[in-house]
């Protein structure tokens, strides 16, 4: 059987998806499963053994040339000569869901009620249904195992193998990791400003935790921040820009990641490191807490249907309970 699965982005949604292949192949080893993903996130999927073939495309681009749609259309009804059995659309927008019924005859989704784009539901042949405001990894599991005929627990999900692969890692990173100290990542940046923990707050954090503190940055803004941050504590150092595959190995060599709700952060998840998110106007549904990932939120109320960006009330959250926390997630170590 060959499938495709389509999840095109952002980061963090793709990684919450991708927890469902290991039980898949588990399932029906045999499966050949093709993963179509937005070209700028691709990264994130290589090298998972579990995976045939990630075919990219680049919807993004089209805000700017209208006139690429018909590019991509012709990429995209080329990648449907794979002859899919099932095509799963994991994403349950309209763009997503024309994507999948351009790549095959039978295709799986979200039911009207369990998505934002209702009118995404339209195309699909088999409809799943799960009330949006669930679990995120949950709905994700759900929709790619309910059409093969299986359900994934959330035992199983818990007891999950770490499922994202990097190449030969970047040597040059090895310098950030000193032997013999806890190495703690800092993840400060987001897609709004109002899920980002002011910085001043996670300068106070390095300067009452026992480690080396790394801060990862996207873009220039965040860049600028990162130095700020390390011109406040020598405790601080600031990492290199990185691509995904370096994003994955830095990750994996964490003792504790710190971060907002935002993929970077999720990574941890996924490699089974232990890792702290912070949420301010999101819910935090979105995750998995486990023994060694675990969640502070700020006191506000999130409707999951109708999130509010002016919700800054990540900012109140005090330091002490994340820095009290993080000391009983790292190593007992000495400096």
């Amino acid at each position: 059987m060959r499938i495709a699965i389509v999840k095109l982005s952002a980061l963090g949604d793709i990684i919450h998806a991708m927890v469902a292949l290991q039980f898949i192949k588990q399932h029906a080893p045999t499966i050949e499963i093709d993963w179509i993903v937005e070209e700028r996130f691709a990264g994130i999927l290589q090298h998972n053994p579990d995976i045939s073939r990630i075919l990219t495309i680049n919807l993004k681009a089209l805000k700017k040339n209208k006139w690429g749609i018909f590019q991509e259309i012709k990429k995209i009804r080329g990648y449907s000569k794979h002859n899919y059995d099932l095509v799963i659309d994991a994403q349950g927008l309209i763009k997503s869901a024309i994507t999948a019924r351009l790549l095959g005859k039978k295709v799986a989704g979200f039911d009207a009620k369990s998505i934002r784009e209702k009118a995404a539901s339209w195309f699909y042949d088999v409809k799943v249904a799960c009330p949006y405001h669930e679990n995120t990894i949950d709905r994700n599991a759900l929709v790619l195992s309910k059409p093969l005929g299986f359900d994934i627990t959330s035992n199983e999900i818990l007891s999950k193998k770490p499922f994202l692969y990097n190449d030969t890692p970047n040597p040059q990173l090895d310098e950030f990791f000193p032997k013999n100290r806890n190495n703690i990542v800092f993840v400060i940046g987001s897609t709004w400003e109002s899920r980002n923990y002011p910085i001043e707050k996670f300068v106070n954090i390095a300067q009452n935790l026992s480690g080396s503190c790394l801060t990862l940055w996207g873009n220039g803004q965040e860049r600028a921040k990162a130095d700020w941050m390390a011109k406040q504590c020598a405790n601080i150092k600031v990492l290199p820009k990185l691509d995904l595959n370096d994003l994955k190995t830095v990750v994996g060599k964490a003792d504790l990641v710190i971060g907002n709700d935002t993929g970077p952060t999720h990574i941890a998840w996924a490699l089974n490191r232990p890792s702290i998110t912070i949420f301010g106007p999101t819910p935090t549904s979105r995750v998995y807490q486990t023994e060694i990932n675990k969640v502070i939120k700020s006191d506000s109320t999130v409707n999951p249907y109708k999130l509010n960006r002016a919700d800054y009330s990540i900012k109140d959250i005090d330091e002490r309970e994340i820095i009290e926390l993080a000391n009983t997630l790292l190593p007992n170590l000495t400096d």
